[in-house]
């Protein structure tokens, strides 16, 4: 099986190397990498021509947002899988693709391959494990409790693969997982940690946006009532967790 990894970015200089090396540095050897960057005004096109060599496709001009400079990846991308690690987050291991590879057949691909997410800082060192840990069998119901998987740890067959809502400023990821998982027939469980993730730091305000949008998509793909019922369930563990906090 082919895999297309997609990275985008802007102004990245301080964590896009990583990345790449991370890609490139793969021993499994069909993937293919494609940078999609919007009109950088930093050092990241320089690193980017640094392995120039090693990219199959890449994109520089400006774009309206995260999630149509996604949609360009995805329109580039020619693989059996579309793979989407943003600047800063890496492969696990340099034999995360050849360990992953090993597990599936290649006359049965399933629709979408998933797993769990290690955190980590600006620096690339380990911090933890993902707090969301992934379910043994992953649905489309399974996001009603939220995101149990990265979207970095979500590989996903480009032949179902749609492209992201340009509606959505802060949640159009979680949208679009829920979007393909329903159209898959066949969600494989690597039981495998396949990325770091760099840990961002959001704005109060682009949280509180973002958590409004990510309600907003819920209602959209579940019954509303049960949506409901579990946010409140939320914000009272959040509030008991507050309390506790506070006391001490």
């Amino acid at each position: 099986m082919f895999f297309s990894v997609i990275t985008v970015t802007y102004n990245a200089e301080k964590t896009l190397e990583r990345t790449i090396r991370s890609v490139v540095g793969q021993g499994y050897p069909r993937v293919e990498y494609i940078i999609i960057d919007g009109n950088s005004t930093d050092g990241t096109g320089k690193i980017i021509e640094k392995y120039a060599d090693r990219i199959a496709s890449f994109v520089c001009e400006p774009d309206n947002g995260l999630y149509e400079a996604m949609n360009k990846g995805l329109s580039k991308a020619s693989g059996d899988y579309v793979w989407f690690l943003n600047a800063g987050d890496t492969f696990y291991a340099p034999d995360t693709l050849e360990i992953l590879a090993s597990k599936l057949d290649p006359d049965s691909l399933p629709d979408i391959l998933y797993g769990e997410t290690a955190i980590v800082d600006d620096s690339g060192n380990f911090k933890y494990m993902r707090r969301l840990k992934v379910p043994e069998k992953l649905t489309r119901k399974s996001f009603r409790k939220g995101m149990l998987v990265c979207h970095q740890a979500f590989i996903v067959k480009k032949s179902i693969a749609p492209e992201y809502d340009l509606h959505y400023r802060f949640s159009g990821d979680f949208d679009w997982c829920i979007r393909c998982m329903e159209k898959a027939t066949n969600i494989f469980n690597s039981r495998q940690i396949l990325v770091n993730y760099l840990e961002e730091g959001l704005t109060t305000e682009n949280h509180r946006l973002s958590l409004k949008e990510r309600y907003r998509i819920m209602k959209t793909h579940y019954d509303k009532i049960p949506v409901f019922l579990w946010h409140l369930w939320f914000a009272a563990r959040f509030l008991v967790a507050k309390f506790f906090r506070n006391r001490k």
